[in-house]
């Protein structure tokens, strides 16, 4: 684990009596940050899926046929 840093910040009632029933103490940390990681990695994703569909829409057409045939030839290509 990195450093640690320490927030305020403000979670619903529901939540946090979710938090308390389910998670044993000395592991809710532990808990939210697993928690956010995946959330931002999702966030993350989502953003970069916006920006794939908006490039794919500003692109030219490409059969798949001509992807495998780039892709054989940039494989074939010196390096």
């Amino acid at each position: 684990m990195g450093l640690l840093k320490k927030l305020n910040f403000f979670i619903e009632e529901d939540v946090r009596k979710d938090l308390d029933e389910l998670v044993p103490a000395g592991q809710k940390s532990k808990t939210i940050n697993e928690a956010l990681r995946k959330e931002l990695l999702r966030i993350r994703r989502e953003k970069v899926t916006e920006k794939l569909v908006l490039l794919k829409s500003r692109g030219p057409k490409v059969s798949q046929k001509e992807i495998v045939k780039l892709l054989k030839q940039n494989r074939n290509r010196k390096r």
